[in-house]
């Protein structure tokens, strides 16, 4: 199949690029107007240039060379974690791997997707966004944990078929985290006063230059909680483990073995044990293709990221990453 798919692919090529260049010829040189020979056969070759990469893609398409598509969780995940126009992408934008994502379920040439995990977690519904691309893919996915698969990062594993790791993996830290700086004590040193200009009592609620009441407190840590309760449903209903069971974990973290042996994961091992998973599932040889994000110059230009006020915060997991900075929360 993947021989008859290469060949269709060439044929598709050599067809294409045969009519353009017989067209340019007959437009530009066989009978021409004001243009010199030479300009024609410039025009030529860029005519048969242009049909060639037509052709490309539209062989890609009809015989796809791959029938799996892998995408990658790397970093901080936030809604928009791309650099500037000069700059490479910090952490793992939301919308550009939920694109990747439904680029490859719309490509007839995925069969399975893989989902590469090396992430502390980040911001809740940007998480949440990329599990429910992955269990919108139609067909088997499998997601893979390389060195930490934590927090958000293992929110998206609950939405896949499996999730494998390494025996040095760090994997759990299902919890959320919110935290705020408060600066009243300062402020009241240098003479800064605060003053309040809100509608809505809990407007101001976790202002860093004014104490925090017993009443927002309340109401903050209300909604942790509620988050924290959609985090726990999902993983359990995901991973088919009972709530108790992870709220249990206290959003501990654990290597690969120990991860195994509670069923937060389904298998241990390296990346091509899961490709030879993926190869006994689908009965046939495989290829891998890796998607790579499609960003335009708009959002090339747009920089930087904004941030939630509440995340899927690394917490310990966060100093386990070589001193990695973690996400700016409250």
């Amino acid at each position: 199949m993947r021989i008859l798919d290469t060949l269709g692919r060439l044929l598709i090529l050599l067809v294409v690029a045969a009519v353009a260049l017989i067209a340019g010829w007959t437009v530009f040189v066989e009978y021409p107007t004001s243009l010199t020979d030479l300009l024609g056969i410039l025009l030529v070759g860029a005519v048969g240039l242009v049909a060639l990469r037509v052709a490309s893609n539209l062989a890609g398409s009809v015989f796809p060379g791959y029938n799996v598509a892998e995408v990658a969780v790397e970093g901080p995940i936030s809604r928009d974690s791309g650099g500037g126009l000069a700059n490479a992408p910090i952490g793992a934008s939301a919308d550009d791997i939920v694109e990747q994502i439904e680029r490859a379920d719309a490509d007839r040439g995925a069969d399975a997707l893989l989902v590469k995990l090396n992430t502390p977690g980040g911001e809740i519904v940007p998480s949440q966004d990329i599990r429910l691309a992955a269990e919108r893919f139609d067909g088997p996915t499998i997601a893979y944990a390389t060195d930490l698969c934590a927090s958000g990062g293992y929110e998206i594993a609950s939405g896949c078929d499996e999730l494998w790791a390494r025996d040095g993996s760090i994997v759990g830290s299902i919890g959320v985290i919110g935290s705020r700086v408060n600066v009243s004590d300062l402020a009241d040193r240098l003479g800064i006063e605060y003053e309040q200009l809100t509608a809505g009592e809990y407007k101001d609620a976790g202002m860093p230059l004014k104490e925090l009441e017993a009443d927002e407190r309340e109401y903050l840590q209300g909604l942790i909680d509620d988050y924290y309760d959609q985090f726990v449903e999902g993983v359990a209903d995901g991973r088919n483990i009972d709530a108790e069971t992870v709220r249990e974990t206290e959003a501990r973290v654990y290597l690969g073995p120990e991860a195994l042996e509670m069923g937060l994961v389904d298998d241990l091992g390296t990346r091509e044990d899961v490709l030879d998973r993926l190869e006994a599932q689908l009965g046939t040889d495989i290829s891998v293709e890796e998607f790579q994000p499609q960003r335009g110059l708009t959002r090339r230009l747009q920089g930087g990221t904004q941030r939630v006020a509440y995340a899927f915060g690394a917490g310990i997991a966060g100093t386990l990453t070589d001193g990695e900075t973690p996400l700016d929360r409250w």
